[in-house]
């Protein structure tokens, strides 16, 4: 054991796996590796063999991420974007979940779903059902959409401003929260079969929703499910998202190139939580990591150098443009990005218009590389003590609570963590032996598994508006 670990604080590390319905989700050019059987997103066992190696492995959840549109900001189409195979072909996220749920007790799930092209109606029933088929173990990861691509296809021009997105989000969330919260009272279901009655009319509500974007008058379609709320997933680091993510978010997920930028992020959103009424502490943070290990460190860079064989750095710059909503295309690869303004995802930018950990601009050709395995997050490689030494240390200096863990491979790169990387956090007692029981929301936060009275939807509650 190095001196380094001998210093370390207790603070638990928490590991989520970064999933998507696709072909090398993060990594574009790595489906061409020998090893890689991203191809078989289209297959159940895939799903169903991850699930289950993931839940060996003691991770929190299954964070599937989702688009509904093509990367095609990248030289003005997506040609490059379908010949790489970036995210595109993608199907439906939601689908996978009760399969996996079927063949696991506690992983968690964090589906991607958008408020910009879905009415909540509709959505908040499917939730309720996989929230009942999965006995409390699915979240929601709330994203307000950023491809014009999508935009496009459902009808309009363009995708609204980005700081207009957040407020039909805003509004979506309450509709949600009414359904969820507001519409059954916790005893409604009283299955009386001597008088024939399954549900007491009197204790079922009527939400009453006529907002600026949803009109909403009736009930909600399903029963109250073991969360009621699913765990509500937040994915943006603007002052915007942010802020948005003080009142709703229960866990968050961020990227960072750099240990500076991420202690920053943290803090900030740290600092919104508590300036919203909440503990600072009230939402797990999850930052994007992608780690490359085996049992030496001799043998973790070779394999570093062999996946660099197959990626892609034209793929990466066709993600890095949609996800700044920047044409990348445009610039020479030597040239740092300077002061662009985004309609897309406002945190990527301003990252990498802060330095990079040498205190240099970052320049195109910097993106490629930093991008071409894992995407917005920074790669580690190392033998298993290394790259503990690594989370210990940027959990230790910046705050957060855990990885958003990419992978190079699939399913290689989560065997390898599973492997060697959670043993060797187990040892330093940092990481969990074993699940919290119950519900999604108690395993992460040990409070139950309702709204805490603190979050803006438990302000829908029944019983909170019954006590007012």
């Amino acid at each position: 054991m190095s001196w380094l670990t001998m210093v370390r604080m207790s603070k638990q590390i928490r590991f989520n796996a970064f999933d998507m319905n696709c072909v090398a989700h993060q990594s574009s050019g790595m489906w061409r590796h020998p090893l890689d059987q991203s191809a078989r997103y289209k297959e159940l066992g895939y799903w169903t063999e991850l699930a289950k190696l993931l839940e060996r492995g003691n991770f929190d959840g299954l964070f599937i991420a989702d688009v509904l549109g093509t990367y095609d900001v990248y030289g003005g189409s997506n040609e490059a974007a379908i010949r790489h195979g970036a995210q595109v072909p993608v199907n439906d996220p939601v689908l996978l979940v009760s399969a996996m749920a079927a063949v696991t007790d506690h992983l968690g799930f964090g589906v991607t779903a958008g408020t910009a092209y879905e009415h909540p109606y509709p959505f908040a029933r499917r939730m309720s059902t996989l929230d009942h088929l999965t006995n409390g173990r699915v979240g929601w990861n709330v994203v307000t959409g950023y491809l014009p691509s999508a935009a496009r296809n459902m009808g309009h021009d363009d995708q609204l401003e980005h700081d207009q997105r957040y407020d039909v989000a805003d509004e979506y969330l309450e509709v949600t929260y009414k359904l969820w919260e507001g519409s059954w009272e916790d005893d409604a279901v009283i299955r009386d079969r001597e008088s024939g009655v399954f549900t007491d009319p009197a204790k079922v509500h009527e939400i009453g929703h006529h907002g600026e974007h949803f009109t909403v008058p009736g009930i909600h379609i399903s029963e109250p499910s073991p969360q009621r709320t699913p765990v509500i997933f937040q994915a943006g680091a603007s002052p915007r998202g942010i802020a948005f993510a003080a009142g709703n978010a229960e866990a968050i997920f961020v990227a960072a190139p750099t240990k500076t930028v991420l202690a920053g992020t943290v803090k900030r959103i740290r600092d919104a939580l508590e300036a919203a009424g909440r503990d600072r502490y009230s939402a797990k943070i999850y930052t994007l990591l992608t780690i490359i290990t085996d049992e030496t460190s001799e043998k973790a860079h070779a394999k570093h150098e062999d996946y660099l064989q197959y990626a892609s750095d034209e793929g990466a710059l066709v993600f890095m443009s949609g996800w700044m909503g920047i044409d990348l295309s445009q610039f020479d690869l030597d040239e740092p990005i300077g002061n662009v303004k985004s309609n897309a995802i406002q945190s990527t930018v301003a990252n990498f218009q802060q330095a990079n950990d040498d205190g240099k601009e970052w320049k195109v050709r910097d993106i490629a590389r930093l991008g071409n395995i894992g995407g917005l997050g920074p790669r580690v490689v190392g033998s298993p003590e290394e790259v503990a030494d690594f989370l210990q240390e940027w959990v230790e200096e910046t705050d957060v609570d855990g990885f958003n863990l990419a992978y190079a491979i699939t399913p290689g790169t989560f065997e390898d963590i599973v492997e060697f990387i959670v043993p060797e956090l187990q040892r330093r007692g940092v990481y969990q032996t074993e699940y919290v029981p119950g519900t999604l929301r108690h395993k992460l936060h040990g409070r139950g598994d309702r709204l805490p009275d603190e979050h803006r939807g438990a302000g829908y509650s029944l019983r909170r508006t019954a006590k007012v």
